[in-house]
Order: C-alpha cells, then structure tokens, then sequence
C-alpha cells in the first residue's frame, strides 16, 4: 500500500502518562523469511476458506507449515489487557509496505530479518493498515473494525513504555510490530490473542489466485497519484489492477477513510466470491488460494498449526454475511502543529466499541450504532 511519513517519533507533544503495564522485550526469534509478498484478507478469510475433510484438509495440513512465526513469549502477562473470557479471538492485523533503504541498513534486509535483528531499523517501515478482528465466542460472527493510521494517540515502544502522542501508523515505523502492538492494546484495553503482519501487495497473489474479485466503481474518477482512471462499472479486479483498487486514495472525496472502505470492500467480495463461487470444490484453485495466504503469512509463535487448524474448522459454516466491517468512530480531523492532518476518535462511543468487543457483544453495539457499518458495494467509491 501507498505509505505516507508519520509523524517524527522523536518529538514530544506531551508528557507522557505512567505506563498502564510494562512489556519485557519480546524474543522476535524463529521469525522466518517468507515475508516478501505476505498475503492474506485477514486470518479470518483463511479460516473461512477451510474443508472440512478429505483432500482440502490435507492440503491445509501441508501448507500451514509455509507460514511465519515470530515468538512473543517475553510479555509480561500481568501487565496487559485481562485476557477474553470464554472462547472469543482477538487479532492483530498490521498491513507492512516492502520498506526503504536507510542508512547504515542492507536494502535486502527483509521484514522477517529486521524484526528478528537486536535492533528495530526505526523508519525503514511504515504500517498504514491497522485492524482488530474479533471472531465471536460462538464462532458464528466476526467483526473488522479498522483504526486510521492517522489517529493521533498515545505511541509506546517495544518495551510497552509510553513515548509521545503521534499518529498510530508512527508506532510501527519507530518501534516495530511489538511497539504497534503495545500501542493498539493501550488505546482499545482489549487483550490481543495473536498478531498477522501482512504486505497488501500480495492482493496480486490471492486475487488471481480466485480468479479475481467483483467489485463495483460507483462513478468515474482519476487517481492522479497512480495515474489511474476509474471508470464506472462492475469490474473483475485481480494482479496489479486489484493492488491499484486497495491502494486508491488519490481522487476520492474522502481520501484515506474512503481507502479503509475500499480494503473492507475487496476483503467482502473476495471472502463471497471463495464462500459462494465455488473455490472450495476446485482443488487446483483451492490449493492456490491456501499457497497464497500460507507462503506470505506471519504469525506469532503461539499460533501454533493445531490452533490454526482447530479455528478454521471452527468456523467452516461461517457466511460472508457473518462478517461485519466498520471503522473506529471519527470526532474530526483537525490539523495541528508538527503533525498536519490528524484523525480524533469519538472518545466515548470508542471506549463503547471496545468495552463490548471486549466483553463478546458485539451484536449490542451494531444494533446500536448500524451506520457505522461498512455500506452496500455499489455506495463504496
């Protein structure tokens, strides 16, 4: 994805506040080199694209040993968020552009090399997609809610100590996926169970991988910044055009928030067209499809294949309309000194957000709030 410069990780803009919880350095070790092109929805879309017997879950045996894993086994439990009660899953998602060369780095250091290195290469990497997913106790609903990666917050580092306030995408520039994690924690108080690092240029695998994803451009425009006109009509999106479509901000009324829109929108439409076009009963198509998602995942070490294997068959029976989208809710978008353009939650209604995320209540807050959830395709710019 298009990755713009957060705010410098150095300045402070206010004191910070005592440490809600401490975090030892964590041992990012047996963090494997596959990352290049990582890939995936979401884990949930992994999850949602399992057999449940014969050949598909074999082929998912095989290629759950292609994915990443890093080791998060230095947390200092006592200090976190108090883990979910009952059986609901709390994910991570953080979208990783390919990185930058910086002084004093190897430009072939991959992502997977650098978070295992002694020290994080501060601003060689940049995160601007930052979702929670959270799949039901029941296994019958999950839940995207996607944080702005201009929401100006408290950052802390990866050693769960606070820094300054700055956008949230500075946490994972300055201090890495571990950082983005602390940060993400503090801001939500909802414990985490496991974290995906993703790069969403391997759209281009998995979209082709399906055979391409419908999407529909609701009036023409120009994205001046990728030299792209989008006409309007139903379009089939895969390769290079479908990581034009995720990556589109330029041109669009609302900028980065309607970019969060379209990212839930192809996630949706992928997820149905592998639910409900038949993907499932085409072994070729099917084995590319989990290659796609398995060759370019990263996950923590305590996701073990088992846990992966138990929670994709879990939720064999889940529908593409089970799953919900939305954004945290926006109060404004002020401009200030230092950082330009920031995002500012709705303080209240996201402490609400969370509290019932939290708690496993998520219909509660949808019932309640039922705008805030992702529109029909045909509103998505």
């Amino acid at each position: 994805m298009e990755n713009e410069p957060p705010g410098d990780a150095s300045e402070q803009a206010d004191t910070p506040p005592p440490s809600r919880w401490r975090r030892a350095r964590s041992g990012w070790t047996a963090f494997r080199r596959k990352h290049t092109k990582a890939l995936i929805a979401s884990v949930a879309v992994l999850a949602l694209v399992v057999g449940a017997c014969g050949y598909y879950l074999y082929s998912l045996n095989a290629k759950l040993d292609n994915i990443d894993r890093f080791s998060t086994d230095k947390l200092d439990d006592e200090n976190r968020p108090d883990p979910n009660k009952g059986d609901a899953v709390n994910i991570l998602l953080l979208g990783s552009d390919a990185g930058k060369k910086i002084a004093g780095e190897s430009a072939d250091t991959s992502l997977a090399e650098d978070v295992d290195a002694e020290e994080w290469p501060n601003g060689k990497y940049r995160s601007d997609t930052i979702m929670v997913v959270h799949i039901s106790a029941n296994r019958k609903h999950v839940y995207v809610v996607s944080i702005p990666r201009d929401t100006f917050t408290m950052i802390y580092d990866d050693n769960g100590e606070p820094t300054h306030k700055n956008k949230i995408n500075a946490a994972f520039s300055a201090y890495g996926p571990v950082g983005t994690l602390s940060t993400v924690e503090h801001l939500t108080d909802v414990r985490l169970d496991h974290v995906a690092i993703i790069d969403w240029a391997g759209f281009k695998d998995l979209s082709t991988a399906v055979g391409g994803v419908p999407v529909t451009i609701p009036e023409t425009f120009y994205d001046e910044k990728q030299d792209v006109t989008w006409k309007a009509g139903k379009y089939n999106l895969k390769g290079e055009k479908a990581l034009q479509y995720v990556r589109t901000r330029h041109g669009l009324l609302r900028g980065d928030f309607d970019r969060i829109d379209r990212q839930q929108n192809f996630l949706r439409s992928l997820m149905t067209k592998v639910l409900e076009a038949g993907t499932l009963t085409k072994p070729r198509q099917f084995s590319d499809t989990l290659s796609a998602i398995t060759d370019h995942l990263t996950v923590d070490m305590d996701w073990e294949n088992g846990d992966l294997r138990g929670l994709a068959l879990s939720l064999r029976g889940t529908k593409a309309e089970d799953v919900k989208f939305m954004t945290v809710p926006i109060a404004a978008t002020p401009t200030i000194d230092k950082y330009g353009s920031i995002v500012e939650l709705k303080e209240d209604q996201t402490a609400e957000l969370f509290g019932l995320l939290r708690k496993g209540q998520m219909e509660t807050y949808v019932k309640k709030y039922p705008d805030e959830l992702l529109g029909d395709e045909d509103d998505i710019d």
